[in-house]
Order: C-alpha cells, then structure tokens, then sequence
C-alpha cells in the first residue's frame, strides 16, 4: 500500500469520528426532550420489552436488549424478518415493542409493528424520521436525527448505528433511575463471569 493510500485511509478515520463525535454531542443535547414518554410507557408496562429490528439495526436492537435485561427491564429481541414467519407469536398484549429502523420505512419492522399493535401492544418507533411510516403509526416516538453517516460515501449505517446504539443505553440507564436499580440488583442478575467475579464482590 503506498504512503498515498495510507494517508487516505487516515483521513477517512479520522473524519469519521469527527462526524461521528459531533453527531453524538447534538444528539445529547436534544435526546433528552423525546425521552419521557417511553420511559413513562415502558415502566407502566406489565409486560416485557420487545425489540425488533432488520439488518445493521437488528444487530443494535439485540445489543440494546440485552443491556435492558441486565439493568432492570424484562427484554428480549425479535428480529423482524423472523416475526413475519411465526416468532411473532411471542409477542404478548401487554408487552410494548421498540422498533429500530433508521429511515422509518423498512417493510418487515413495519408490518411487525402493525401486528402488535392489532393485539393491543404499544409501539416505540426508534427512527430519525418522525414523518416516516414506522414514526407516524408509533404510539411514542423516539427520534434519533443526524447530519450524515460518517462512512466516505455517507451509505453506511455508521453514525446512525452509533447513534441508535447510544439512545439505547441512555433509554437503560433512565429506566435504572426510574426504578432506583441499584448495585445489589445488578449483583443479581451478573454471577458469573469477569464482571461478576470482579467489579461486583
């Protein structure tokens, strides 16, 4: 590889934290003012928090998911595409469904979100456009905007994984202020492992 091709390798990282850097500091300073109405729904809520989502998102969404069991809140991930073939039955009434999909228009997230809603579930749509589909037929939405991804050709899911990625564990750790999760509460839910070994003896 030559010294040319080197720099431009160099260029691109570093612009793409840049992008990615500013993108997650505006986003702090507005995520706040979308967050109360899903931190009030999923805490009233008698079921569990279901996550769905397609692709580089679904990824994010079994990560978040994930994070919300170990801190408090009952969830698992349902991966749209599966929904549409039968796992869709998991999905329970009193459950609320937190649908990941960054344009707002991926087929299988909104047909998914359709059905829980037609079974009495609430529906969060976690997209950057509140005018898409997914935005307009949510229940609650959680708006997740951003200038650009962070990739040279700006297509990428980059700062917008990031950033879904990001409103995920801040939608955890309010919820574990919500509730008042404490160390004791984590302890019990991390018995083994490093983390359990280590951090919470």
């Amino acid at each position: 590889m030559s010294e040319k091709n080197i720099a431009s390798a160099l260029d691109a990282a570093e612009r793409s934290l840049h992008i990615q850097t500013a993108a997650l500091t505006a986003f702090a300073n507005t995520f706040g003012k979308t967050l109360v109405p899903s931190i009030e729904l999923i805490a009233n809520s008698k079921g569990m928090l279901v996550v769905t989502g397609l692709g580089k998102t679904g990824l994010i969404g079994a990560k978040i998911s994930a994070t919300l069991s170990s801190t408090g809140t009952p969830s698992f991930f349902l991966h749209a595409a599966d929904a549409l073939h039968g796992d869709s039955g998991a999905i329970r009434p009193d459950d609320v469904l937190l649908a990941i999909s960054n344009s707002g228009e991926t087929a299988e997230v909104i047909q998914i979100s359709k059905m829980a809603q037609s079974w009495g579930s609430k529906v969060i749509a976690m997209t950057s456009s509140g005018d898409s589909t997914l935005g307009k037929l949510a229940d609650v939405l959680l708006q997740v905007s951003y200038g650009s991804e962070s990739d040279p050709l700006n297509m990428a899911p980059t700062t917008s994984t990031l950033l879904a990625l990001a409103a995920g564990d801040a939608l955890a750790s309010s919820l574990m202020a919500f509730r008042d999760f404490t160390s004791t509460d984590f302890k019990k839910r991390h018995p083994g492992g490093a983390l359990g070994a280590t951090k919470l003896t």
